[in-house]
């Protein structure tokens, strides 16, 4: 068996191929985008992107339903969106194993909200694993599928952004042999979920679960590491490696299983200690149950409930001597914000919307920057796809001489995802708000994947390209306009006639993203700033381009310089100057 060093997502996608998964189908969001694009290192795994996680799940669901193991990934968040089969999936259980991995952001990395999926586990009566390295990311997925099989159930694999992301050593294994092909065969009686068969459903996965609780307490992923006889720590996922560094000589019940918990093998640990300490992330999920058993234990009422752990705060929290690791400089760097790439399609649409003046309704994407200064563009952000129904539900209620004022802004990928029913309603509702589609060919932010209007696939194959414009039309918008929005003016007057219109409208903008994969012409000649021509107005540092530095020591008022290592040329801030200041490059100066 060869040894190499992995992430976490690579190892559950190891893991998955070594159980003999034949699909794999996520959509894609950070920390577990890295899944599917390891999937597809295995040819014998089927890899593609979904348009949003309900319709991955679903995807998931049909190959199960084909006697296939099929994986299906997503981020906290997207949980949400998948909720709606999964509720029912464990209904049904299952014909071949599934999986289900999830990935929570705690400290919101790249995330809206810290939500614990450990939750949906007993909501949606599922079993969860949680693994603390990224050797039991690959064991615990390829278990899961045995699990699954055995239990009839969908399984959960949970992870966090520290998992997900940090890499320790994995000892590989051959894929498993000998599993069933696929085929067709019929039982609707398990899974035609009218309410008869349902109700018989109910009943068993109770079952499942009490026999799956008392299974749990004899295996060895719930394992009890024995060293003090005084301390006790009961523990899981990262928070174990956090732990056992701060609490070195603590006994630890270590549970790999975190729905069902194995209760008697809690109790019969927890009756040996004096002190007993539940040290998990995010909400009280173990500690609740194991306070509900009537055992006492030190939890949340000290460590934190918001934010990721680390040793230093699960120190300070104990009242251990807290461990500090020198991590200072002794150069003083300024702040960095995030901020919208050097020729970013998005930067002069935001610039339009904030002289326009508009209420501009958010969502999820490299665009939710226009938030940052100095754009400051954008008004609200909830979730995929909630800018459209945001921006109908304000313009239905506001006063006429605000209505116009509504712009939803939504990118390629999140109006694919969940933003066309919400266009729907905009038409079907009579709401006059105008809806933008920042159409930069890609799904940016996660890491530039693809997605069903960019024409290619996950594993690059071409694919067909959906069209925008008639999608729009087909739900009923009558005004839909396409413009450039590296052309400020143009892109200025089409926001503005559409907004005034009294009736539901689109405005694609369509640009490639500047880090695409593909050259799409979207990179042009730097620019380069004439010093005889700045006068200092500062007006170029509105669209807050990184490109652009600004030298105050220079010239009576100082002076704009462009950096020729991230400038591509896309010319909004040559739009900008009124004293032609912007050139492009000579290429034989530069060269010399």
């Amino acid at each position: 068996m060869a040894k190499e060093i992995l992430s976490g997502n690579e190892a559950i996608a190891r893991g998955a191929y070594e159980a003999g998964v034949k699909l794999a189908v996520a959509y894609p969001g950070t920390p577990s985008t890295e899944i599917l694009e390891n999937t597809i290192k295995y040819p014998s795994i089927d890899s593609s992107w979904a348009p949003n996680e309900k319709v991955a799940l679903e995807v998931g669901i049909g190959a199960c339903l084909g006697g296939a193991r099929s994986l299906v990934t997503m981020k906290h968040v997207g949980l949400n969106v998948a909720a709606d089969p999964l509720f029912t999936l464990s209904y049904t259980g299952v014909r071949s194993g599934l999986v289900l991995v999830v990935a929570d952001d705690p400290e919101l990395h790249s995330s809206q909200n810290e939500q614990d999926s450990r939750h949906y586990a007993r909501a949606a009566k599922m079993p969860m694993f949680e693994p603390a390295d990224s050797q039991e990311a690959l064991d615990f997925t390829r278990l899961a599928y045995d699990v699954s099989e055995q239990f009839d159930t969908p399984v959960f694999v949970r992870t966090t952004t520290r998992i997900s992301h940090s890499k320790s050593i994995v000892e590989e294994a051959e894929p498993q042999t000998g599993l069933p092909e696929p085929s067709l065969k019929r039982d609707p009686a398990k899974f035609v979920m009218l309410p008869g068969n349902a109700r018989k459903r109910h009943h068993v996965v109770e079952d499942e679960l009490l026999k799956m609780a008392d299974w749990a307490a004899q295996q060895p992923f719930n394992r009890i590491e024995e060293r003090s006889a005084e301390v006790g720590v009961i523990t899981s996922g990262v928070s174990y490696q956090y732990a056992r560094e701060v609490l070195p000589d603590a006994s630890v019940l270590k549970l790999g299983l975190v729905y069902p918990l194995a209760k008697k093998l809690i109790s019969d640990f927890a009756a040996r200690f004096k002190t007993l300490y539940v040290i998990e992330e995010l909400e009280p999920f173990i500690e609740d149950q194991v306070r509900a058993m009537g055992i006492d234990v030190i939890g949340k009422d000290c460590l934190p409930i918001c934010g990721e752990l680390t040793p230093g705060r699960v120190a300070a929290a104990i009242g251990h001597e807290e461990l500090v690791v020198n991590h200072t400089a002794d150069v003083d760097l300024p702040n960095r914000p995030p901020n919208m790439c050097p020729g970013c399609p998005h930067r002069g649409v935001f610039y339009n919307l904030k002289r326009l003046k508009a209420f501009v309704t958010g969502d999820i994407g490299c665009y939710t920057l226009g938030f940052m200064p100095p754009l400051s563009a954008m008004d609200s952000c909830i979730c995929m796809g909630a800018s459209v129904g945001n921006a109908s539900g304000l313009n239905k209620v506001l006063p006429e001489s605000e209505k116009q004022k509504v712009v939803g802004v939504i990118g390629d990928s999140t109006f694919l995802h969940t933003g066309i029913n919400g266009l729907m309603d905009m038409v079907y509702n009579g709401s006059t708000a105008t809806l933008v589609i920042l159409d930069n060919r890609t799904t940016a932010m996660t890491g530039r994947q693809e997605n069903p209007s960019s024409g290619f696939t996950l594993v690059g194959q071409e694919s067909k390209e959906v069209d925008l414009e008639a999608l729009c039309r087909s739900v009923g918008v009558e005004h839909v306009r396409t413009v450039n929005p590296w052309d400020l003016e143009q892109t200025r007057s089409v926001l503005q006639e559409e907004m005034d219109r009294k009736a539901p409208s689109v405005v694609i903008t369509r640009g490639p993203c500047i880090l695409i994969k593909r050259d799409m012409g979207q990179r042009k000649t730097p620019l380069e700033v004439d010093a005889d021509k700045c006068t200092g107005c500062k007006a170029c540092l509105n669209i807050g381009c990184p490109a652009i530095e600004w030298r105050p020591d220079e010239g009576e008022r100082g002076k704009a310089v462009v950096s020729q290592l991230l400038c591509v040329g896309c010319g909004i801030c040559d739009q900008l100057c009124k004293f032609d200041a912007f050139k492009l490059v000579d290429s034989e100066v530069k060269n010399g």
